[in-house]
């Protein structure tokens, strides 16, 4: 097991992004956000483009996943091999990229695009799944961190209310001992983690719900029109 790794096993990861447009939209703001989740707890922080990982990078002590969105749809995080290679260049620990099945934009398979990326980079990798089938296959071509990010927003299962439970118990049990699973998407709350960990997750991403105020202020709002 890679030494980036094993220290996140039944720890938190935080994901701190802001989308285009937004207040907080800014990459000095979210280096702010990573350091406090940091001071939190947080064993690892995600980031999402290449100004914010080299200034999260900066401002933690622990491992940075590094992503870069480009489009929104079909494959959009980090879909090309060039943009693999230029969130490395950012300083990411950890390289994180779409890991489903669907065709990528510049022509290369996920496992093509992994073999290309071992040429230069000696940290993991991890792969945004949505499947059991695509998860399978991103362990089979060699990456070391699983997750379950992508389930529920491409077709290839249904969205849950939260985290899908049902997918990480089977991945829990089929992955490789060469990979490590990692619970990500809508953990709303500390018990969904919990949830999560319990289901056979190595390690669990919170995003939103700790990193997004816009969100969480939209769900009390919601609520305080309920009956």
């Amino acid at each position: 097991m890679h030494p980036l790794i094993a220290p996140l096993e039944g720890a938190l990861i935080v994901s701190c992004q802001a989308y285009p447009g937004e207040p907080m939209r800014d990459p000095r703001t979210m280096a702010q956000i990573a350091a406090a989740v940091r001071a939190g707890g947080a064993a690892a922080v995600r980031a999402q483009g290449l100004e914010d990982i080299r200034q999260v990078s900066t401002a933690v002590d622990v491992p940075v996943i590094g992503i870069w969105k480009d489009g929104t749809e079909g494959v959009f995080i980090t879909p090309t091999l060039e943009h693999c290679l230029a969130v490395i260049d950012a300083g990411a620990d950890v390289l994180a990229l779409d890991g489903t099945t669907r065709p990528r934009p510049d022509g290369l398979t996920l496992a093509q695009t992994v073999q290309r990326v071992r040429e230069r980079f000696e940290g993991p990798l991890m792969a945004d799944c949505d499947s059991v089938d695509s998860a399978l296959a991103a362990a089979d071509a060699g990456v070391e961190i699983i997750g379950t990010t992508l389930a529920g927003y491409t077709g290839a299962r249904e969205r849950t209310d939260g985290p899908d439970l049902a997918l990480i118990e089977e991945l829990a049990g089929r992955l490789p001992p060469t990979s490590v699973l990692v619970a990500e998407g809508r953990v709303h709350s500390p018990a969904q983690a919990r949830a999560a960990r319990e289901a056979g997750a190595f390690a669990v991403v919170v995003g939103t719900a700790i990193t997004h105020p816009t969100s969480i202020t939209s769900w009390f709002a919601a609520a305080m029109q309920g009956p």
